[in-house]
């Protein structure tokens, strides 16, 4: 019986860790951002196939990504207490760089990026 016993508590005590463990991943989760946008030119048309530079500035790590057909880029899976700087680039050209603040609680961040396709 004591050995039926312990290995109930055993399983039991597995069980609340395990289900702590998958409760604290789904709020890291829950808390995590995501950035989307359009790339456009001056005349507000989309811009496909520019590459968006996300760089974190607490670790220096940078992700790109390209742009679709419709000039829309995204990134998911961000740190909430990281600050984040967003730019593109098409053909030599380059928008402005535009920061994204660990301030700024939203979730889903809109942030379009205009290039100018004369400048080099």
């Amino acid at each position: 019986m004591k050995t039926q016993w312990r290995t109930f508590c055993l399983f039991t005590i597995v069980a609340l860790f395990a289900t702590a463990a998958e409760a604290q991943d789904k709020k890291r989760e829950a808390q995590l951002r995501t950035v989307r946008g359009v790339v456009m030119d001056k005349s507000e048309s989309p811009i496909s196939g520019s590459v968006v530079f996300l760089k974190n500035t607490r670790t220096n790590t940078v992700r790109s990504n390209y742009t679709d057909d419709t000039g829309s880029y995204r990134f998911s899976g961000l740190d909430p207490n990281a600050d984040y700087e967003v730019h593109a680039e098409k053909d030599g050209a380059k928008s402005p760089t535009r920061t994204i603040s660990s301030f700024d609680s939203r979730k889903e961040i809109d942030l379009n990026l205009k290039i100018d396709r004369k400048k080099s």
